[in-house]
């Protein structure tokens, strides 16, 4: 099932009788079938159920216990890890794939994780909530609050998310070290790509969420 399926939910049920997240099926989408895949920060294991569906050996490290067990009960490899901490332990080249869903703004070094994405794994995946979307811009210059969403409903006091970004923030980030975007996408607020070619700056207002599919090298033009 493609991601072009996605009903205007923030999940969808497939052909697989499963409830997937938009960008878990845009991620899904973007590895190759028998691909050796490290989720970071896998959560409850959705996306590695999922990415098993497409016949992917799928491996993963969450920082808490509780979901390190959820995902254990449903039969997944999953250890309990810090993306900060521990990444550094794993070899060079020891996946085809990294995974960093919705996990960038927790951590504590942003920049030294997604180093370290691309040192592990061939290529990495990393999607992040877009705070540059126009509505979050409304919530702070209308409200005066920091923004809350359906996606990011925690409060500024009790969120772990601790490095926020936008689009434009990731992308300058990604030309500072060196990394080569092979595949682009901004999401809208129901999970569909924006499908026009547009300026970052467009994205940067009007996507939702990005996702990204990126490997070592120097940007592509």
């Amino acid at each position: 099932m493609s991601v072009q399926e996605v009903l205007p939910l923030n999940g969808v049920v497939t052909e697989h009788s499963g409830y997937y997240r938009a960008d878990h099926l845009l991620v899904a989408e973007m590895v190759k079938p028998g691909s050796k895949v490290l989720d970071v920060g896998c959560g409850d294991g959705d996306l590695l159920q999922l990415l098993e569906t497409r016949g992917i050996d799928g491996r993963g490290i969450e920082l808490s216990r509780e979901g390190v067990n959820r995902c254990v009960a449903k039969g997944l490899a999953v250890v309990q890890g810090d993306a900060d901490t521990d990444l550094v332990n794993y070899p060079d080249d020891a996946f085809d794939y990294v995974i960093l869903s919705q996990t960038l703004q927790a951590t504590r070094q942003p920049r030294v994780v997604l180093e370290n994405l691309l040192r592990i794994g061939h290529r990495a995946i990393v999607s992040f909530p877009n705070f540059g979307y126009w509505k979050m811009r409304l919530q702070l210059l209308i409200g005066g609050h920091m923004p809350r969403t359906e996606n990011l409903p925690a409060t500024w006091y009790d969120t772990t998310n601790i490095h926020f970004c936008t689009i434009k923030d990731f992308v300058e980030l990604c030309d500072a070290i060196g990394v080569k975007m092979e595949r682009a996408e901004a999401l809208d607020l129901y999970g569909r790509p924006l499908r026009l070619r547009l300026p970052w700056w467009v994205w940067n207002l009007f996507g939702e969420q990005g996702v990204f599919l990126l490997s070592r090298g120097g940007r592509k033009s």
